[in-house]
């Protein structure tokens, strides 16, 4: 019994860091973004610069360790590391719900967004899980002798960074974003008429003003018992407001896209029933300038012969973003959004999407560029 209770614990653990680590090594930079949040609630911000590599090493670390305790590795040395682990993820998670700081852990990226209450209370089943190993660690059986396993450790580290390497340096192997390709972002901004809106419940604080008696009640309440007709009961400071049940909300609900002069062009830009290429730079003042010069030629190439409409996009300010078009003679139009949609359209600065209708019809990050011939003949010419 004790040991299928161990070994029920060494499997449900090694699986679910594997896959932790394996989701979030999907999208190491999408990672690494909500790694800079935890910095800056905890005043860090000067390791802001070390969050991608901190997002790579902390996946890689999960998958190793749920890799390990599967074989039997080292068992006793990575049971400490996972117990070490899961105390620091479960301080994480409890501050953010306590102190509603950060509202998504990341714990499973975005494939599975929980909020901070729900990473809380399975970093906590976690724990109990990983307790169980831990007062049991010296009976941990490794599958392999020791120089097999060590051989195995150092490969499955090897394969950890390399996959966190391999997407930051070519996007997301399975993309769960809003703008994953086939997504049609006009239709994911909008709400469908009749959908369910907020529901909030409204709570009064009153007092008589003869008696100095107090009362709380909720909107319903106050209007039931009709006690806004009694003029001897005074609202005290401003009511409280609580949301009861959540509505519907768009998937993608941030982004505006403007001219320099503020005019909007979500509508315009996203119900161009022509190929449009959109080329995202969130801050052109970090954006890989050489990468930024070939995709402008192969933007000069399809408005010349295709009659191509092709769009910058960046959340950098326009004087700033004028300025760097002259320099670098870029022939697209310039437009601004904010950073955080843009940020997540495509995890590549600058990145390269090809919008028709609406619809991501596929995206690249500058590593993988499409030569000018392969677009023409994939697309253009269909």
């Amino acid at each position: 019994m004790k040991n299928s209770l161990v070994w029920l614990c060494r499997l449900a653990v090694g699986l679910l860091f594997i896959f932790s680590g394996l989701i979030k090594a999907n999208d190491p930079l999408g990672f690494s973004y909500k790694l800079e949040e935890y910095f800056e609630v905890f005043h860090l911000t000067s390791l802001n610069g070390l969050a991608l590599s901190l997002a790579i090493v902390l996946c890689a670390l999960e998958m190793i360790l749920g890799f390990a305790l599967l074989i039997g590795a080292r068992a006793v040395q990575v049971v400490w590391g996972l117990l070490l682990l899961i105390i620091f993820f479960a301080f994480l998670t409890f501050y953010s719900a306590y102190f509603k700081v950060v509202q998504t852990c990341g714990c499973f990226g975005d494939a599975i967004p929980l909020t901070p209450w729900q990473s809380f209370t399975k970093d906590l089943i976690l724990l109990v899980l990983v307790l169980v190993l831990f007062v049991n660690r010296k009976s941990l059986r490794p599958l392999f002798d020791k120089k097999a396993g060590d051989v195995a450790l150092a490969a499955s580290a090897v394969v950890s960074v390399g996959f966190g390497v391999y997407t930051y340096n070519f996007l997301p192997v399975v993309d769960f974003l809003p703008y994953k390709i086939g997504a049609n972002i006009w239709q994911q901004m909008q709400t469908p008429p009749g959908a369910p809106t907020d529901e909030f419940e409204i709570t009064y604080h009153l007092t008589n003003k003869k008696t100095k008696q107090t009362k709380t009640m909720t909107d319903k309440e106050y209007l039931k018992t009709g006690i806004w007709k009694d003029s001897t009961w005074v609202v005290e400071g401003n009511p409280e407001s609580k949301l009861l049940k959540k509505g519907f909300e768009p998937k993608i609900r941030d982004l505006a896209i403007q001219d320099a002069q503020g005019n909007a062009y979500n509508q315009e830009l996203l119900n161009n029933p022509f190929y449009t290429l959109w080329i995202v730079a969130y801050d052109l003042n970090e954006t890989n300038a050489d990468a930024l010069n070939r995709i402008n030629a192969l933007a000069i190439n399809l408005t010349q012969n295709f009659n191509t409409r092709t769009i910058l996009l960046t959340a950098t300010s326009p004087e700033n973003a004028q300025k760097f078009a002259k320099e670098h003679r870029l022939v697209s139009e310039l437009f601004y959004a904010d950073g955080v949609p843009l940020k997540t359209m495509v995890r590549s600065n600058p990145g390269v999407i090809l919008i028709k209708n609406g619809t991501v019809v596929n995206k690249w990050h500058y590593h993988n560029m499409p030569k000018y011939d392969d677009l023409v003949k994939n697309y253009f010419n269909k």
